[in-house]
């Protein structure tokens, strides 16, 4: 129909003839080339997806890959040293999680609840890494959201919301994609609320937030702002189903160990109490824990109630330290040794060495943290030098250790204390 009206055959955008353009489109009373189109196409998208080409540090490769518990334990027994417990505990719930999405598409998937997951541990001990193996193993996409930044609708901070924007950024705005990934809430225990009593005043930051997780945690169809921050009533919004998404949430709960310890001494009642308290670890209360010690610590029974499956990390001890800096593939000590032999250096680290950088990390109380703030400050001057040196090899022994850590000040920190005048 157009064509016939044109005497000549130009694109409205850039005025180039039919001959000088490989496809020219035609439309009602003008026509349009295809670079001119492809043109446009680009700008459209950049205009309205404006996130869509960020991809975040843990982005997706490779299909969906399914293992037996077995295979899991195993795979995150590469990464991380000692935790049997919650790594048994982590590989039992990811299969069974996964073995319900297949069994949905089947149609026999209402049969299974979701296994969300919760761990419980020390600062350092591995929640964050547990949680990103899994991930890498399975194939899916990955979100790692911290829990302190997230406030009720209308207040300073992000909507609980933005914790989707992140996956569906993983999964490179692939909703069904990102429908089947793993979300990392860090830090839940700081929105713990101040007492187990309900709050009478306004709790944005605390109880709210954990209102506001309830229905995303449980599963349900939650419209997302594609680039994250407040919604608006002119911005497009994406419609994301949780039903499928596994939530790991994990906290430090710095203190917990006192509700543990005051829940066991009041069951501990009777002929043989005497026994059952000789039996309790008081070194690591933290196995202990159960429901109610969180509801104790400030977690509302809702949220509880949608983190099923509970686990604990135990306190890293010497020998888990020691083994963490040479034992799993990405170790420390690795890593240092491959930092310098890009330079053409080989690296040796005597063993005294490695045993002071344990003893150091357990005076700091740190955990697995510690050890890469001690390797830094030992390795600062000697990576500097690195690159432009004429060295082949590079010893580190106990005495350069320990005049860099002193040095730097770093092994003060636990006998200076502060002079009140």
């Amino acid at each position: 129909m157009g064509k016939n009206k044109i005497e000549v055959a130009r694109c409205a955008f850039c005025g180039r003839s039919e001959n000088e353009v490989p496809l020219m489109m035609y439309g009602e009373n003008a026509c349009i080339c295809s670079d001119c189109a492809e043109m446009a196409f680009t700008r459209a998208k950049e205009l309205l997806h404006p996130q869509s080409s960020i991809k975040s540090a843990g982005k997706v490769n490779g299909e969906f890959s399914l293992r037996k518990p077995h295979e899991i334990y195993d795979f995150l027994s590469q990464y991380v040293v000692g935790q049997d417990d919650a790594k048994k505990t982590l590989a039992v719930a990811v299969y069974n999680h996964y073995k319900r999405i297949e069994n949905a598409e089947k149609g026999s998937g209402d049969l299974f609840e979701k296994s969300n997951i919760l761990m419980v541990g020390p600062t350092g001990t591995g929640k964050t890494l547990l949680a990103r193996t899994i991930a890498k193993m399975l194939n899916v996409p990955f979100a790692i959201v911290d829990a302190t930044i997230l406030t009720e609708a209308g207040y300073v901070g992000e909507d609980v919301e933005s914790i989707l924007t992140r996956l569906l950024q993983d999964a490179d705005y692939d909703v069904k994609k990102a429908e089947k990934g793993i979300v990392f809430i860090d830090e839940i225990d700081k929105i713990a609320r101040k007492g187990d009593n309900p709050s009478i005043t306004r709790d944005v930051s605390g109880e709210g937030v954990q209102q506001a997780l309830l229905k995303i945690i449980e599963g349900s169809i939650v419209n997302v702002p594609p680039q994250g921050g407040r919604k608006h009533p002119e911005q497009q919004m994406i419609a994301v189903d949780t039903n499928n998404i596994l939530f790991i949430c994990g906290g430090a709960f710095e203190g917990i160990e006192r509700n543990i310890g005051n829940r066991l001494n009041t069951q501990v009642v009777g002929y043989t109490s005497t026994k059952t308290r000789s039996r309790i670890d008081r070194d690591n209360l933290i196995q202990y824990i159960a429901p109610q010690d969180l509801r104790a610590y400030g977690l509302i029974p809702e949220i509880i109630g949608r983190l099923p499956v509970l686990t604990h990390l135990n306190p890293l001890d010497r020998r888990t330290l020691r083994a963490i800096l040479t034992e799993p593939k990405n170790s420390l000590v690795n890593q240092y040794k491959e930092i310098f032999r890009l330079d053409g250096i080989k690296l040796i680290i005597k063993p005294d060495v490695l045993e002071y950088i344990v003893d150091t990390a357990i005076e700091f109380k740190l955990g697995a943290r510690g050890l890469r703030s001690i390797c830094e400050i030992i390795m600062l001057d000697a990576m500097y030098d690195a690159p432009t040196c004429n060295r082949k090899t590079f010893t580190i022994d106990l005495d350069y250790a320990k005049s860099k850590v002193e040095k730097s000040g770093a092994i003060l920190v636990k006998d200076t204390a502060p002079v009140i005048d």
